[in-house]
């Protein structure tokens, strides 16, 4: 599994894989995505199998242009046009009626698709040197904490995957917004990079659907997501009576805690600016994650705009999602 930088001649042999069935871990605007044809059910497989992922969680199609998307969706309600030609490029997923050669494995059964146009000038240019749309969740093992960096990919899945294209740490660094129409109203599925109150302003209310109300439509609504190994707990309060034995590591969002009973501390933005503290999370988490803790207790961040987001991975994180 070499790593390579992001270059013409590599972006070639990455496209070469895509349409040979293999596998690449490629950045977004997001976080790295692990990318197969998704026309190729084997190859859409074999991110199941890598990621360990189950075939009930359905992938998001990467696409290069606006027009792929009547190659993949039956019918485009007219809000989710609004929104694809606001936001695209752009960290926001819509799930739509699919067209019926989409692979089954791609939408885990479903009637519907979720697609989108990353905003990550190489991974366009993959998509339309692979001439295919790529399927591409995050390149991690399922359940485990997103990749914003090549590292994070080479360190958690590296040796199952023919090639990582690396372009440097993820600009957005949560996972993209995703709003589907599948009835007569539109639902938020899972909050990330573009805030739902811009999507609002667009096309009015949206319903928030929780992961309790049915099967999954879309990636990120399982209630445990995006943890890391160690045990993750969020404050809903003042600190608990913490053991001096025991190695403890604290997620911050603005301000280091004043208790010098922390191990490793980690702060998510120091000027308090939520888009800075989304870009930083899951690096943070990664850290955290690799400091050899007990426990990570993390601080809860204001929830609006994009600290919905952040909320929502935390929660995942915590097993409350």
């Amino acid at each position: 599994m070499p790593v390579v930088p992001v270059t013409d001649s590599n972006l070639q042999k990455a496209a070469s894989i895509i349409r040979e069935g293999g596998l690449v871990a490629f950045p977004t605007e997001t976080v790295y995505g692990l990318g197969a044809d998704a026309w190729n059910p084997e190859a859409c497989a074999r991110i199941f199998e890598v990621k360990n992922r189950p075939f009930f969680d359905p992938l998001i199609l990467h696409l290069a242009e606006y027009e792929m998307v009547f190659e993949l969706c039956s019918q485009v309600d007219p809000r989710a046009d609004r929104l694809m030609k606001k936001f695209w490029p752009g960290p926001l997923t819509v799930v739509l009626p699919k067209v019926e050669k989409v692979p089954d494995i791609v939408t885990a059964g479903l009637p519907t698709v979720a697609v989108r146009i990353p905003a990550h000038a190489a991974a366009r240019e993959l998509i339309r040197l692979a001439k295919t749309p790529i399927a591409a969740p995050s390149a991690n093992p399922f359940g485990r904490l997103s990749p914003t960096t090549a590292k994070h990919v080479e360190d958690q899945i590296g040796e199952n995957v023919d090639l990582i294209l690396d372009g440097g740490p993820c600009e957005v660094g949560v996972e993209s917004t995703i709003v589907a129409f599948i009835e007569d109203k539109p639902y938020l599925l899972r909050p990330g990079g573009i805030p739902l109150e811009e999507i609002e302003k667009e096309i009015g209310p949206v319903e928030i659907m929780k992961s309790s109300q049915r099967s999954p439509l879309s990636p990120g609504l399982l209630s445990r997501h995006y943890s890391p190994r160690t045990p993750f707990i969020i404050l809903s309060g003042d600190l608990p009576k913490i053991d001096p034995g025991k190695k403890i590591g604290f997620l911050a969002f603005q301000k280091p805690p004043k208790s010098g009973l922390f191990q490793t501390v980690e702060i998510l933005s120091p000027s308090g600016d939520l888009r800075e503290a989304a870009v930083n999370l899951f690096a943070c988490l990664h850290r955290l994650d690799n400091a050899n803790l007990d426990i990570i207790y993390a601080e809860p961040v204001p929830e609006e705009g994009l600290g919905r987001a952040i909320m929502d991975r935390l929660r995942k994180a915590a097993g409350k999602g």
